[in-house]
C-alpha cells in the first residue's frame, strides 16, 4: 500500500505575519510550523503504515526551507519527502497549487493521497479536493476516522451534529480534521534518521501533464485586494450602571443587533 501525505509549511501565527508588497506571504521572514490539519493526516498515514505495513511519502510546495517540514515529517515516520519549489510558482493561489502538486503526484504510485482540510494561513479548503479532481479521482472530505479495509477506505465525515459513514474503492483522496487523531512526537532516533535520508527536490520541470499557464502567480485566477495582520478590536463602549439599569441597556442592545 503506498500512500501520500500532502503537507504545508504554515506560518505559526503566534509571532505575527509579514507580507509582501504584492499582498503575498513573506514566507522566508515568518518562523513556521507544520499545518495543523495536515499533521492529522501524516499521523492517520503513520498509523496505516503501522497497521498495514505502507509506504508513506510526503510531498510539499514552497520554498526551499519547507525542506524542514519534511524533515519533521520523516522523523515522525515517513519513508520519503519530496520538496517542490521554483521561482515560478510562487505567489501561487488555491488553483495554482493544486495543480502544482497533482502535477508532482502523477510521477508517483499511490493508493491513497491523504491532505489536510484546509491550512490556517488562507482556510479555503479548497487545495485537497482540487488535486483529486486534477487526477480524476474520489475525494472524501472532513475525515474524522479513517479505516482501510482490502481495496476500499471507510471514512467517517464530519458533518454538522452528526458523521456520514463513506467508502469508496481505491485510489482515492481524504482530508483530514485536526480533530481525527493526536499526532505522534519525533523521536531522537527518528530526527537522527530523517537527517541521514535525502529529500528529494523537485521544480518545474519535474512536473507532469502541467500548462504553464495554470501555475503560480500569473496562472492564479484569485488576485489579493488587500491583505493584514490580524484586526485589532476598539476598547469598545464602556457604561457604569445599577443592576436594574444594565439588565434593560443588555437587553436593548440584544434587540438593536436582532439577536433577540
Amino acid at each position: 500500500m503506498k500512500i501520500v501525505v500532502c503537507i504545508k509549511q504554515v506560518p505559526d501565527t503566534k509571532g505575527g505575519v509579514k507580507f509582501n508588497p504584492d499582498g503575498t506571504l513573506d514566507r522566508g521572514a515568518m518562523l513556521t510550523i507544520m499545518n495543523p490539519d495536515d499533521k492529522a493526516g501524516l499521523e492517520a498515514a503513520l498509523r496505516l503504515k503501522d497497521q498495514h505495513g505502507a509506504e508513506v511519502t510526503v510531498v510539499t510546495m514552497g520554498l526551499p526551507k519547507a525542506e524542514e517540514v519534511l524533515r519533521e515529517a520523516m522523523a515522525m515516520g515517513a519513508d520519503k519527502g519530496i520538496l517542490v519549489t521554483d521561482r515560478v510558482l510562487g505567489g501561487a493561489d488555491t488553483w495554482a497549487t493544486s495543480t502544482t502538486v497533482a502535477g508532482a503526484i502523477r510521477n508517483l504510485e499511490y493508493d491513497l493521497i491523504i491532505t489536510g482540510r484546509q491550512a490556517i494561513d488562507g482556510d479555503t479548503a479548497q487545495v485537497g479536493p482540487q488535486i483529486s479532481e486534477h487526477l480524476d479521482i474520489p475525494v472524501i472530505s472532513y475525515a474524522q476516522n479513517i479505516k482501510v479495509e482490502g481495496d476500499s477506505v471507510i471514512v467517517e465525515r464530519q458533518y454538522e451534529d452528526r458523521y456520514h459513514v463513506v467508502k469508496a474503492k481505491m485510489p482515492c483522496l481524504i482530508t483530514a480534521l485536526s480533530e481525527l487523531n493526536e499526532p505522534r512526537y519525533m523521536t531522537p532516533g527518528g530526527i537522527f534518521d530523517a537527517y541521514k535520508k535525502e529529500v528529494t527536490v523537485w521544480g518545474r520541470a519535474d512536473l507532469k501533464d502541467v500548462d504553464d499557464a495554470n501555475l503560480g502567480l500569473k496562472g492564479s485566477p484569485t488576485k489579493i485586494a488587500k491583505a493584514s495582520d490580524k484586526v485589532r478590536k476598539g476598547a469598545g463602549e464602556k457604561v457604569t450602571l445599577d443592576p436594574d439599569e444594565s439588565v434593560s441597556y443588555i437587553v436593548d442592545k440584544l434587540k438593536v443587533k436582532h439577536v433577540i
